[in-house]
């Protein structure tokens, strides 16, 4: 198995390299009847593609989207959606010089430890380029969830020792895609662009950290054992190229409370709806979403490709000094809103499918 596909029902299987032919990916499990925004996947491809700001990396992709299959006149037919995303504006030779050298956190020799060969241009596989697919079956399976009430917005919460200091609560979210950073809080947006700007300056990069508001889920979505929604949100996020952690609801802040105070205590709302007064339970209990927003952290490291000289080896295992070539982020943030969005929906739609089959 090569670990190119997500989901259970809704199915996800994406190829292609960063320095090849382009990427693609098939979705198979699509409920037929849904009417497609063919615009509204290319919105969510602008979100993630290069050269958009002066922030990111400036390799320059429309990342237009091409559909193959699994529509007509405008709707889904229930068949695999095939999806392809052509490069454009590759630059194999910025990568000749590290043909046969492991760069410093990067995956060059542990896919040489599983394959025995590697792409070296741009990281073939294990490039961040390979997200592009992802988003674009992200963005069918937003609209699918998008025709249920539900909405994902996931947005800048931290750039290096920058953050919003406010609960999502307190940030007006339509504000998320007002500035470069994609940070709902204007001043510590300018503060993160400024630091990223003098980071990329000094050859350096920076990390930060993402943070994700789904309203809408009703509750009973996910399953009570091994497939628990949050740990499927978990595993799919972190399957995101430089994401290094995960937490939802209190998260590791949770561990300083004491039961009395972390506990979410019910209550039925005017409506006769079952609610929780408080919300530190993320919007997952048991595994199973209850019917309040979903919210979760993830923590995105230094983007590895630096500037600067680093030591390190080569495939004979001789001493080497690995000189930082092409175009790079210096922060990966400000495009891996998009691309946690993607992932969520991808989640989410496969645990719609699946609750359908819960009882009669």
């Amino acid at each position: 198995m090569s670990g190119s596909t997500h989901g259970t029902l809704f199915r996800v299987t994406t190829f292609g390299e960063s320095h090849g032919i382009g990427l693609g990916v098939t979705i198979d499990g699509c409920p037929a009847g849904l009417d497609l925004d063919v615009e509204a996947i290319q919105r969510e491809m602008a979100r993630r593609r290069p050269g958009q700001s002066k922030i990111v990396t400036q390799r320059q992709e429309g990342d237009l989207v091409e559909i193959l299959s699994g529509t007509f006149e405008g709707k889904t037919t229930g068949t695999p959606i095939g999806m392809v995303i052509y490069n454009q504006d590759q630059r194999s030779k910025d990568y000749s010089h590290i043909h046969d050298k492991y760069r410093p956190s990067h995956a060059d020799y542990t896919f040489t430890a599983k394959y025995g060969h590697r792409d070296y241009r741009g990281g073939g596989r294990s490039s961040a380029r390979e997200t592009a697919a992802r988003v674009a079956a992200g963005a069918v399976a937003q609209q699918l969830l998008a025709s249920l009430g539900i909405k994902i917005r996931s947005y800048v919460d931290q750039v290096g020792a920058i953050q919003t200091g406010k609960d999502h609560g307190a940030l007006d979210l339509s504000l998320i895609d007002s500035n470069d950073v994609r940070c709902p809080d204007p001043a510590a947006a300018a503060e993160m662009e400024t630091k990223i700007l003098e980071v990329r300056k000094a050859g350096d990069t920076i990390g930060g950290v993402v943070k994700c508001v789904i309203s809408g889920v009703p509750a009973g979505w996910g399953e009570p054992v091994f497939d628990k929604l949050h740990a499927d949100l978990g595993k799919a996020v972190l399957s995101i190229n430089a994401c290094k952690g995960f937490e939802y609801g209190s998260g590791f802040a949770g561990v300083s409370l004491r039961g009395s105070e972390h506990n979410d205590a019910f209550y039925t709302d005017e409506a006769g709806n079952t609610r929780t007064r408080t919300n530190r339970s993320g919007g997952i209990q048991g595994g199973i979403s209850n019917g309040e927003d979903i919210y979760f952290r993830a923590a995105f490291k230094p983007v590895a490709t630096i500037i600067t000289d680093q030591e390190s080896i080569n495939e004979s295992g001789e001493r080497v000094t690995v000189t930082g070539k092409g175009r790079h982020d210096p922060c990966v943030l400000p495009r891996a809103v998009p691309i946690v969005d993607a992932m969520a929906a991808l989640v989410l739609a496969d645990h719609f499918l699946r609750s359908r089959n819960n009882r009669l």
